[in-house]
């Protein structure tokens, strides 16, 4: 499943939803080269594994707030929400292999 997500519906999209199921959020904006190469990896994986976690696309140019507050200096940045709270992340375009990885490390 993926959904887009911002300031507004943050909580209910990526904090509420956590608590049932893990929510990856992948913190990107349209002009970053790595966002755009490392997006469709991140959405091909959501789709084999789809139920086993939640993809929410959070633009930082329309969401600054949530980006400043979970301090997102550079992006692409993946942070994995579990019961509310962050549990892993990482930053950069890194290969599907290594997505899997991070994935299979936090049980997913």
């Amino acid at each position: 499943m993926e959904i887009e997500t911002n300031d507004a519906s943050f909580e209910k999209d990526v904090i509420e939803k956590s608590k049932t199921v893990p929510v990856l959020v992948d913190f990107w904006a349209s002009w970053c080269g790595p966002c755009r190469m490392l997006g469709p990896t991140i959405e091909k994986i959501a789709k084999a594994k789809e139920g086993k976690f939640v993809l929410a696309k959070l633009n930082v140019e329309d969401s600054q707030e949530k980006a400043s507050e979970y301090a997102v200096l550079s992006i692409p940045a993946v942070k994995l929400f579990k019961n509310g709270e962050v549990a892993d992340e990482f930053v950069g375009a890194i290969p599907e292999t290594d997505i899997l990885n991070f994935l299979k490390r936090n049980g997913i």
